[in-house]
C-alpha cells in the first residue's frame, strides 16, 4: 500500500512511485526480512527519460516504503533494466565483516554511442547505498539492442546464470560465471513463439507441477513488444528444461502469462527464502500503447499485484497458474468477493 493521499486515481494495493514515471520492475529480491522493489524510474518528470532505478522495500508486499533512487543515470549512460542478487557465499569478493553483498546486475544503454552493455554494482547496507564495480561493464559484445539480463544461482552446476535478450533479433543468450565478473557464452534461444515485436525482460526459473514437491519443470518468461493478443505489450512463457546451459522448450505453442492489456515486464523476486517457497511475480501494469498518456499526477504508472506462480499439467499440456499473494487477504472485502 502507499501513503494516504488524496488523489483519486492512486491505486491502493497497486504500487506507484510517490511522484514521476515509473515502468518496468527491476532487481526485485529477498534480503534480510525485506521484499526489495527497484524499477525504471525518471527522477525528473512524469514522462519516460533520465531512466534510473528507483528504490522501495516492504516486508509484507503491500505496505511499502519509499527509498532514494538506487542507481542514478551517468554521464554516458543510462540505467535500464537488471536483476538483484544476495552473493550469499561471496563469489564476488564485494561482501565486507562477513555479511553476502547485494549485487545488481543490469543494462548501461549508452547515450553517446548505439551499445548496451552489462554492469554490475553492490550494496553492504541492504540495498540502501550502491557502488559501480571499477571493472564494468562486465559483459558487451558489441550489440546495440542487447539488454535485460536476469541473473540466479544454478546450485547443480554451482554458477551464476545469465538470461539476457538480443531484442530485435527475438533471441536469448545464456552466460555462466562464478563470480558475477567474468561471463562465458552457453547457449541461446529462439526466434520460437511470439516473435511479432522485440523481445525483453526474460526470466528463468523452476517450478514443482500442482504443487506437490516431486516433477519440476523450468519457466521462461519473455516479455513481448508489440505482439499481444489484446494490442501492444504482453508477456509470453514457455515450459521446459534446463540443464544448467540450455534451455529447450517442449512445445513451441505461444502462451500468454495475462491476456489482459496491462503486464508487461513480468519478472519474479529472488532469493525467497526456502521455507517460504513461493515464486512471486510482478509486472508493470501498463502498455506501451498508451502509457505515456495515462492522466495520473504527479506520478505516472503503477505495478500489479505480487502474484504466485505455480504449474499445473492439463490436457493441454503444462499451464502457469497465478494467484494474488495470501498477504492481500487482510485487504479484500467480502462484499467484492
Amino acid at each position: 500500500m502507499n501513503q494516504p493521499v488524496t488523489e483519486i486515481t492512486r491505486p491502493l494495493v497497486h504500487f506507484t512511485p510517490a511522484k514521476n514515471w515509473i515502468n518496468d520492475p527491476n532487481g526485485l529480491v529477498y534480503f534480510d526480512g525485506e521484499y526489495h522493489l527497484f524499477y525504471q524510474y525518471n527522477p525528473q518528470g512524469d514522462t519516460w527519460g533520465h531512466m534510473s532505478w528507483g528504490h522501495a522495500v516492504s516486508r509484507d508486499l503491500v505496505q511499502w516504503t519509499h527509498l532514494p533512487v538506487a542507481l542514478s543515470e551517468a554521464s554516458d549512460h543510462m540505467i535500464y533494466s537488471g536483476s538483484a542478487v544476495v552473493d550469499w557465499n561471496n563469489t564476488s569478493g564485494f561482501g565486507q565483516n562477513g555479511q553476502p553483498p547485494l549485487v545488481a546486475i543490469y543494462t548501461a544503454h549508452y547515450t553517446n554511442q548505439p551499445l548496451q552493455k552489462q554492469h554490475i554494482a553492490y550494496s553492504s547496507d541492504k540495498g540502501r547505498t550502491w557502488t559501480a564495480y571499477a571493472g564494468n561493464p562486465v559483459l558487451d559484445i558489441g550489440e546495440a539492442d542487447f539488454r535485460d539480463p536476469k541473473v540466479f544461482w544454478h546450485e547443480s552446476s554451482g554458477r551464476w546464470i545469465m538470461v539476457v535478450s538480443l531484442s530485435v533479433r527475438k533471441q536469448l543468450s545464456m552466460y555462466a560465471s562464478r563470480d558475477l565478473k567474468n561471463w562465458l557464452h552457453l547457449s541461446d534461444f529462439g526466434p520460437v513463439g511470439c516473435v511479432d515485436g522485440i523481445w525483453e525482460c526474460p526470466d528463468l526459473f523452476p517450478l514443482s507441477v500442482d504443487q506437490n514437491g516431486g516433477l519440476e519443470k523450468w519457466v521462461l518468461l519473455l516479455n513481448i513488444n508489440p505482439g499481444h493478443p489484446a494490442g501492444g505489450s504482453g508477456c509470453q512463457y514457455f515450459v521446459g528444461h534446463f540443464d544448467g546451459t540450455r534451455f529447450v522448450s517442449e512445445s513451441d505453442k505461444v502462451l500468454w502469462v495475462d491476456h489482459g492489456p496491462d503486464f508487461y515486464a513480468a519478472v519474479s523476486w529472488s532469493d525467497i527464502p526456502a521455507n517460504d517457497g513461493r515464486r512471486i511475480i510482478l509486472g508493470w501494469m501498463n502498455n506501451w500503447i498508451y502509457a505515456g498518456k495515462t492522466p495520473t499526477s504527479p506520478w505516472r504508472g503503477m505495478m500489479s499485484i505480487p502474484r504466485v506462480a505455480s504449474l499445473k499439467k492439463t490436457s493441454h499440456g503444462y499451464r502457469l497458474i497465478q494467484t494474488p499473494v495470501a498477504e492481500l487477504l487482510p485487504y479484500r472485502s467480502v462484499d467484492e468477493y
